[in-house]
């Protein structure tokens, strides 16, 4: 399972009130669950940062 599978597979399972708080920073920026989910899912450049850091901390 690569890394964005593992990503919609937990936010699948995150609580809807935990979503929006910040999960990682990037840049000097905090970034949410909802935020990160919408960069993963357009399958932007942030969205490879936010993979790599996520599956770095062990998150995903």
């Amino acid at each position: 399972m690569n890394s964005k599978e593992r990503f919609l597979k937990i936010y699948a399972n995150i609580p809807l009130s935990l979503r929006k708080e910040a999960v990682l920073v990037i840049d000097d920026e905090p970034v949410s669950w909802n935020a990160a989910y919408i960069e993963v899912f357009n399958n932007t450049e942030k969205s490879k940062d936010i993979l790599k850091k996520l599956d770095e901390l062990r998150i995903i």
